[in-house]
């Protein structure tokens, strides 16, 4: 008598007739209590395994199984979205977002004030369900849009947020990285200090990790450069504010001396952040001619200016003595 294996017949069944008269004979021979004991077992294996918690931890795991690159920032959405998890939009859905499901009020900014209107947000299963959609469709590319992980570091990637349409409030990057710089931070980590956490925000657009291209070898050492950090972003956001509150993008702060040996800087560089009020960024506006924030600089900045627009940046810096110092590359 042939032999075979039950796991076999269903793993390759395709609703053939001499195999569904075989399924239809066996369930004949088979009891109602043995029928009853066989559908319990088979169901429950069904059973879906318990997703990621709605707590931070949870969100992040959830992040990363979506494929985030910067998960804790999916969290601080969550964290921002939702109240820590506790009011949603609709149905598991932790992030506001939007389409057919759940009628609620929300705000949105709009011509420079918030106003309040009703509109419609997405039903989700559960938390991971609704993580992947938010990761698919601004972390990831969607379709014709460049995806938040292209963005090179966690402070960029929150500004693509504002400056990719996901969120109309023009302090939701700075909303989410504050919440990333408390998580577990002591109150004397949330000082701009060389051992602070990179998220702690220098002014209010401007981030620690911005001056250190989100790189621990970049990391400050004494004080004073954080001090020289401290005006340089002031005057970053006054540029900022020139040009419509259109983010500003670092391309170089911070360089230990290795690093400015390796990147070809010049020995005195200011770069180095060398002694007390001397520093540099180079720097540029997202969607701004790069020669007119030159020129605001040139007459706005009352210390080092490099004319490196033809390279696509500006160089501002200050040195010993806070002299007025101009130069072309």
């Amino acid at each position: 008598m042939a032999k075979i294996k039950l796991t076999d017949a269903a793993k390759h069944y395709k609703e053939l007739p001499h195999q569904i008269a075989a399924w239809n004979a066996l369930q004949g021979l088979l009891t109602p209590a043995q029928l009853s004991d066989f559908a319990e077992l088979y169901r429950a294996a069904l059973q879906p395994l318990p997703g990621p918690s709605n707590d931070w931890a949870g969100v992040v795991l959830a992040a990363k199984n979506a494929g985030a690159k910067y998960p804790e920032l999916v969290a601080a959405q969550w964290a921002l979205e939702s109240g820590w998890g506790k009011a949603i939009s609709g149905r598991h859905n932790y992030f506001g977002l939007k389409g057919q499901g759940t009628a609620a009020a929300t705000k949105e900014f709009i011509n420079g004030q918030w106003i309040n209107i009703t509109d419609s947000f997405i039903n989700f299963p559960d938390l991971q369900t609704c993580v992947s959609y938010l990761v698919d469709r601004w972390y990831k590319d969607y379709r014709t849009f460049r995806g938040i992980n292209n963005a090179p570091n966690l402070a960029a990637a929150a500004k693509m947020l504002v400056t990719e349409g996901y969120a109309t409030d023009p302090m939701y990057s700075q909303k989410l990285l504050n919440v990333i710089a408390r998580r577990g931070e002591t109150t004397r980590n949330l000082v701009f200090t060389p051992a602070a956490s990179f998220a702690v925000m220098v002014t209010p657009h401007i981030s620690y990790g911005e001056f250190a291209l989100q790189q621990e070898a970049r990391r400050f050492k004494y004080q004073h450069q954080c001090d020289t950090a401290v005006v340089l972003a002031q005057f970053l956001e006054k540029v900022r504010t020139a040009f419509g509150n259109k983010p500003v993008v670092i391309t170089s702060g911070y360089r230990p001396p290795e690093i400015n040996r390796s990147v070809g800087g010049a020995s005195n560089s200011e770069h180095l952040y060398s002694a007390k009020d001397t520093g540099a960024v180079d720097f540029n506006i997202i969607g701004t001619d790069v020669y007119d924030v030159q020129s605001y600089c040139d007459k706005n900045w009352p210390y080092s200016l490099g004319y490196g627009a033809p390279k696509g940046f500006v160089h501002l810096g200050m040195r010993s003595g806070k002299p007025r110092v101009r130069w072309d590359y």
